[in-house]
């Protein structure tokens, strides 16, 4: 109450002052600056929905994120600012705007936000996807593109692909003489670890059970990463993360992790000079030789070499086998599609008992069918979110430094103002069409575009079309039952939520077995 008397005294004391021009010209000048500053301080946001108090709209995410973001979108506009808890949140759903994004503003837009999951799993984010934009992540990304992901790579890998692929297609083979249905979304994901295991560490690391080790890692490392974590949304409140479990489980995964690669590379370490194969590397064999050989521009410690494994491993397995399973599935659901893509690949494969590369680049209506599967479902179906590194200018609107960003890849790519008949799956849309998914046509980014797009997209692909090419020309496929759950699931990638069960029928040739 003590003050109350001084301000009196004090407003007092100004209304003896003469009220003059000058003093009259010194008050307007101080209340244009003022109120310009407060203007300039007042950022021009784009439109936002309605927000509760503290969680702001995280409520509004849902089970199925991309399809909550979409509607709202929809009414909001193709920018939309959310607030996630503390964390000011930007969704793009448009091309014109990801385009301005990815490509006008790329480098603001290029850096991570650091999440609690990725800075325990990748040893403080020294993979390549989760990296802060810099020296180092440029560095990493060159190893990842040039020595291990690189198309000369790739091709190397073509043996590997070729000995799963056969074995699978025995695998279903067997089945069909039994008579049975196969589980085939197990079978692809088994694959799929397969491949990878043996292009990444060089053996399947397949237990007594037959279960892949290295696939289960996998998986349990997709379902902690989407968890929810109080600390990327509430930092003050991170203490219970470790109260729900998942700072414990996070860490007892990285230890398992970080035990199973260093085993690896030891092994790779101690490996006799007569099992050297120049035409048969794996991406261990190739990290220790640039680190031995001191042929990078920085120091490459044993923990940047399994961050980068890690993220080859994360990005390796679960998105080949998600494209092979919506393939498969949308191919069962529509019987024309599924017979074309058969005569397709019959005609080019001919009397031969096994499909090779050339073959595979014949097969037309095939890639067709590759980019409908990747346009309808993305494996990311939002992308790896980003982060402004210094406030920019947006569509007219201000976009505030260190604001994640999440392109809205499933909405763009599903928008009817680009896309005819955009929620039908029509493999003729790409016929005579020059839009790839190598980043550059911005309506269509299952890969995502720009600095940060998935470096492993020559990769994927070479396995999703060598499996179906294979599928497709040895066996005739039907449901078990009549009807075709495509319900989605939320993890790392979005999957099937009921696997998908199909009944083989052996084609005429058999195929190798």
């Amino acid at each position: 109450m003590a003050l109350l008397p001084s301000l009196t005294q004090s407003w007092q004391e100004i209304h003896k002052i003469p009220f003059t021009p000058l003093l009259s010209l010194i008050f307007l000048i101080s209340f244009l600056y003022v109120f310009k500053h407060i203007r300039s301080g007042k950022s021009n946001l784009p439109p936002s929905p309605p927000k509760l108090p503290i969680i702001g709209n995280l409520h509004q995410l849902g089970a199925l994120p991309h399809r909550s973001l979409q509607v709202l979108s929809k009414k909001y506009g193709s920018l939309m600012f959310l607030h996630l808890g503390n964390a000011p949140t930007l969704v793009v759903s448009s091309a014109d705007m990801a385009r301005e994004i990815m490509k006008t503003h790329d480098v603001i837009f290029s850096n991570r936000p650091k999440t609690t999951a990725a800075n325990i799993l990748f040893y403080g984010c020294q993979d390549v996807a989760f990296s802060p934009y810099g020296e180092y992540w440029r560095q990493a990304k060159k190893i990842s593109v040039l020595e291990l992901l690189s198309l000369k790579s790739v091709q190397s890998f073509q043996y590997v692909r070729e000995e799963e692929v056969e074995a699978l297609i025995n695998k279903i083979r067997r089945s069909c003489l039994k008579g049975v249905s196969v589980n085939l979304s197990e079978m692809l994901i088994a694959t799929s670890n397969n491949i990878a295991s043996r292009c990444l560490l060089g053996q399947k690391f397949e237990e007594e059970n037959g279960k892949s080790r290295f696939g289960q890692l996998s998986r349990r490392l997709m379902v902690l990463f989407v968890a929810f974590c109080f600390g990327d949304f509430f930092p003050s409140l991170g203490w219970i993360d470790v109260l729900t479990g998942l700072i414990p489980s996070l860490k007892a995964t990285f230890r398992e992790l970080d035990t199973f690669f260093d085993q690896v590379i030891e092994e790779h370490e101690t490996k006799k000079s007569d099992d050297y194969r120049p035409n048969k590397l794996d991406f261990v064999d190739i990290l220790l030789r640039l680190q031995k050989n001191s042929m990078l521009d920085f120091e490459l410690t044993k923990d940047n070499l399994k961050a980068i494994l890690i993220d080859m491993f994360v990005g390796g397995t679960d998105t080949s086998s998600t494209i092979l399973e919506w393939s498969m599935a949308e191919l069962v659901k529509n019987p024309s599609i599924m017979k074309r893509a058969q005569e397709e690949v019959r005609k080019v494969v001919n009397k031969k008992s096994k499909i090779d590369v050339n073959d595979i680049k014949k097969m037309d209506y095939l890639k067709c069918i590759l980019k409908e599967t990747l346009r309808l479902h993305p494996p990311l179906p939002l992308s790896v979110p980003r982060e402004t590194i210094t406030s920019v200018k947006i569509g007219g609107y201000d976009i505030p430094a260190k604001t994640k960003v999440f392109v809205n890849t499933w909405a763009i790519q599903r928008d009817p103002k680009v896309w005819e008949r955009p929620e039908e799956f029509i493999p003729e849309r790409f016929e005579d069409s020059p839009m790839d998914y190598k980043g550059q046509d911005f309506e269509f980014i299952p890969f995502g575009g720009g600095r940060r797009g998935c470096p492993g997209m020559t990769f994927g692909v070479a396995v999703v079309e060598n499996v179906v090419a294979n599928l497709l020309c040895w066996y005739d496929w039907k449901l078990l039952g009549e009807d075709l759950d495509m319900t989605e699931v939320n993890a790392l990638t979005t999957s099937k939520k009921i696997p998908l069960h199909l009944v083989p029928t052996l084609h005429s040739p058999s195929p190798m077995h």
